[in-house]
């Protein structure tokens, strides 16, 4: 079974990338979905199952986030006693990562190489605004477009007015009201994963990404299970990254239900998913301004007449401390790493 990479992204981009190591025994894929030592791969011939070569688990040993991951585009090596293994991650063009939960503030990657994050929330029981707030920072980090989808509006009579509502959470970021029972929504959401198109889905378990996947596949490709009607929570359908083609072309990458979210080195996705804070923060009279109570403070003023919530103030605060926290763990990760005699290892080909 032949199958045309450009219908999941693969461009002149990837091509130059790929160039260097293409050879008669070698050729390119995606990640459909990665497991301890084994990545299924598509490539243009169909789908293959590929070992990690010895040079990407030393880069691994390395830095844990260079792991292949679902979206991957990746170098194949196809060997005499038809072993496959898996030899080099090309660079990512987008990264969604978030922190783990060791103290040397690694990373973890949830999705590469996609187009656009779509944070999914649920309005049933009622979305999380710091949940919401904590996903978008993740996903403007990540380099991709971000998008908030509120799922299960058929729960409420006036899904607009809730889309208004938490809308002011995220500005710059279209928001996108869906009901996968009643259909609403979901054409508007197919216009982000067309041909050559990749849709990372980022929640918490029961916000309906797997749903939102079959709906977009056409068919059950994700396990979907019922979720309890008093909190609106979920069991973890979905324990692993996992990309799926759909017939149209495009891609969705449905990730892992997400409980707790560590942000790592994401002061960039911070300001944006905060833009409104930081904008007031740039309007203050002092540029060190710890907007407490400096004269001249816009951020203050903004509370005073009420266009900026203390909780939105307090949320971004509690973030910002956050992010500072963790790079400087990761910079004392890296220095570490840095000042290490490097292993040896094999020659990579």
């Amino acid at each position: 079974m032949s199958y045309h990479l450009s219908q999941l992204g693969w461009d002149d981009h990837f091509a130059s990338l790929f160039s260097r190591w293409d050879r008669s025994d070698t050729a390119p894929g995606r990640v459909l979905r990665a497991d301890r030592g084994v990545c299924t791969v598509l490539t243009a011939t169909g789908v293959t199952r590929a070992t990690l070569g010895g040079s990407v688990m030393i880069d691994a040993a390395r830095d844990p986030a260079l792991l292949p991951c679902s979206g991957d585009w990746v170098v194949l090596r196809h060997w005499p006693d038809r072993r496959t293994t898996l030899e080099m991650v090309l660079p990512r063009r987008t990264t969604l990562i978030r922190r783990t939960s060791d103290k040397d503030s690694s990373g973890q990657v949830l999705a590469a190489n996609m187009d656009t994050v779509a944070v999914v929330e649920p309005i049933h029981p009622e979305p999380d605004d710091a949940r919401v707030e904590r996903l978008l920072a993740l996903a403007w980090e990540s380099g991709a477009d971000p998008l908030l989808v509120l799922t299960k509006t058929d729960t409420t009579s006036d899904p607009a007015a809730v889309a208004r509502q938490i809308g002011e959470l995220a500005p710059g970021v279209p928001v996108l009201p869906v009901s996968v029972q009643r259909g609403a929504g979901l054409d508007e959401l197919r216009a982000y994963v067309g041909p050559g198109r990749t849709l990372a889905l980022l929640g918490r378990s029961g916000a309906g990404k797997s749903t939102l996947a079959n709906a977009l596949a056409g068919t059950t490709v994700m396990p979907v299970q019922a979720i309890r009607d008093a909190d609106g929570k979920g069991r973890h359908t979905t324990a692993y990254r996992n990309m799926i083609t759909l017939p149209e072309g495009g891609a969705v990458i449905d990730t892992p239900g997400i409980r707790g979210v560590g942000l790592l080195d994401t002061e960039g996705g911070l300001d944006k998913a905060f833009a409104d804070v930081t904008d007031l923060a740039g309007r203050c009279r002092f540029d060190d301004c710890r907007h407490e109570t400096e004269p001249g403070c816009a951020v203050q003023a903004a509370l005073a007449d009420g266009t900026l919530p203390p909780r939105r103030l307090a949320s971004w605060r509690k973030l910002r401390r956050e992010v500072e926290v963790e790079s400087g763990r990761r910079s004392a990760r890296l220095a570490r790493v840095r000042r290490a005699p490097a292993p040896p290892g094999p020659h990579r080909f």
